[in-house]
């Protein structure tokens, strides 16, 4: 039997700040699915369908300061498809409709916890607790949800002084998640590790993808993490030529694809669609060897 992907939207709480936030999850189901609409997206999923047999592995996707979960749908969909539950939260106060805790210190403190929250959840749920690989989890992060991923798996962020009313810089604490065993990286947001030793106990495969012209996240933040991360066997890094900061977000409809639309923007001569199609068989063949 064909396998499809099916669908589904979740609320998530976090208990520690009692807010509620989004969760969008895809999966691998039997139940063929249509085209659908995801806010202004068309994507060919079957809705609320039940999940396939079997046990997967669980991918979360955390998505860059104030953007959408939903920005990296195609990736989503295609690992669904190809065995892994997909959970993409929307970070509550850091995305595109709601941004108040950009460039603040609540802003570290709760990324790394709301994606705690969706791994948990996943684990408890009656939905798919069942159908969950146990300690098998990895983290897709982009942009600040690179931050978002290290931050879980062992890394010690430090605030910068603009982003505190004290203007100091000020320790992060974030309890580590060791069910994540493996990350894919892109176009990452790093520099809350600058200090000596900060990614000294990241220490599981990561798969690191950076855009050549990135303007937001250009080459020193990579350089960050290979040079901070201990063991630099685990990291398989490549720059993508001629690629943006939004390169690594799914392609836009074409009525959304306009130059006063940034993320809808690549370098000229960049084809975001070709880049895609190999962006997902090279992150799939990584998690498929990982998790």
């Amino acid at each position: 039997m064909d396998t499809f992907v099916g669908y589904c939207s979740v609320e998530l709480a976090d208990e520690q700040s009692g807010v509620l936030f989004p969760m969008t999850v895809f999966f691998p189901t039997f139940t063929p699915g249509k085209t659908e609409r995801l806010g202004p997206y068309s994507v060919d999923i079957a809705k609320d369908a039940e999940p396939k047999e079997g046990v997967f592995p669980l991918i979360l996707i955390s998505h860059g300061s104030g953007g959408s979960h939903l920005l990296y749908r195609t990736l989503a969909h295609h690992l669904a498809r190809n065995g892994f539950i997909v959970g993409m939260p929307e970070h509550p106060f850091n995305n595109r409709s709601n941004n108040t805790l950009v460039n603040t210190v609540e802003n570290l403190t709760n990324r790394p916890r709301h994606i705690r929250t969706a791994i948990n959840w996943f684990y408890d749920s009656r939905k798919f607790a069942r159908f969950v690989k146990p300690d098998s989890v990895a983290i897709i992060g982009h942009s600040m949800g690179g931050y978002t991923a290290l931050a879980l798996v062992g890394g010690v962020p430090i605030s910068r002084p603009n982003e505190s009313s004290d203007h100091q810089p000020h320790l992060i604490s974030v309890i580590p998640d060791c069910r994540v065993r493996a990350l894919v990286l892109l176009a990452p947001a790093s520099v809350w590790f600058m200090a000596q030793g900060a990614l000294s106990g990241v220490n599981i495969p990561i798969l690191m993808l950076t855009g050549e012209k990135d303007e937001y996240t250009p080459s020193f933040h990579a350089r960050i993490i290979l040079e901070g991360v201990p063991d630099k066997t685990k990291i398989q890094h490549r720059v993508i030529k001629n690629a943006g900061h939004f390169s690594f977000l799914s392609p836009f409809p074409e009525f959304m694809t306009k130059v006063m639309f940034p993320p809808s923007q690549d370098p000229c001569g960049f084809d975001r669609e070709s880049f895609h199609n190999k962006l997902n068989a090279e992150v799939l063949d990584f998690l498929l060897h990982n998790t």
